[in-house]
């Protein structure tokens, strides 16, 4: 009798265990994706535009660059293929402090290149120390514009919820950027988490229209990050603007 009673107990105990587990899965499902563990983003979309970043920063006129004007462009190359071989993986979610690492090194490698062609060109603008056609004042300009944009996507993608690796393993309840899609159900598919696009697209609004549009900063960081992003994107486009128009004249 006390041997099937035991028996009983268990029993129950396992029902219980399964309902429980059954509670946990529902309740996970039940969450939108970008709260909670996903299998994590692909990884072409930020190595494409990286690739386009590397190849503006190659044809930028050599006085615009740091020299050797060889070295950046082969370090960020060989960061790509670094972040390749620590996580072969086609998607980006294999928690390693070594991806991390590499990740936030590429950022600031291509915003440290772009950073140092931005200044050396505003100084040309500014004193007229080197002339320029229009159709090359508007090429290296608009170049240097489009990598500061790729820049601070890569920035965005980095630090929003803690990286791509946090957003894949749902550690991060808060968001640093706020999606339209994160505050309205029904307008996106359930399965629905940001990906590097639309950082980008986050980058580029901010760029032209020097605030947020559709997607809000939430954490100060983001707000400092995309005012600066602003400051700097009007004063690259003024200094561009006024100098094409001088040289037309």
């Amino acid at each position: 009798m006390t041997q099937q009673n035991g028996q009983n107990e268990q029993h129950e105990q396992n029902q219980q265990h399964e309902q429980n587990d059954h509670h946990a899965s529902a309740t996970a499902d039940a969450l939108p994706a970008w709260l909670r563990r996903t299998e994590g983003e692909q990884r072409w979309g930020v190595t494409a535009a990286l690739l386009v970043a590397i190849v503006i920063q190659w044809m930028l006129p050599e006085r615009l660059t740091i020299h050797p004007h060889w070295l950046l462009p082969v370090l960020e190359a060989a960061l790509i293929v670094a972040l390749v071989a620590v996580n072969p993986h086609p998607r980006i979610a294999k928690q390693s402090r070594a991806v991390r690492v590499l990740g936030l090194l590429l950022a600031a490698a291509v915003s440290l290149a772009n950073g140092w062609s931005a200044v050396l060109l505003g100084r040309d603008l500014i004193d007229g120390s080197h002339g320029f056609t229009p159709v090359q004042l508007l090429m290296t300009g608009a170049g240097v514009w489009l990598t500061n944009i790729i820049a601070y996507s890569l920035w965005y993608w980095e630090w929003d919820r803690g990286g791509p690796l946090a957003r894949a393993a749902g550690t991060h309840k808060y968001p640093d950027l706020l999606f339209p899609q994160m505050q309205q159900q029904g307008i996106a598919p359930p399965d629905w988490e940001p990906e590097y696009a639309d950082y980008l697209y986050v980058a580029f609004t901010n760029a032209t229209a020097f605030s947020p549009t559709d997607t809000m900063p939430l954490s100060r960081w983001a707000k400092l990050l995309m005012a600066s992003q602003s400051i700097i994107s009007l004063l690259a486009l003024a200094l561009i603007i006024a100098r094409a128009v001088n040289v037309l004249q």
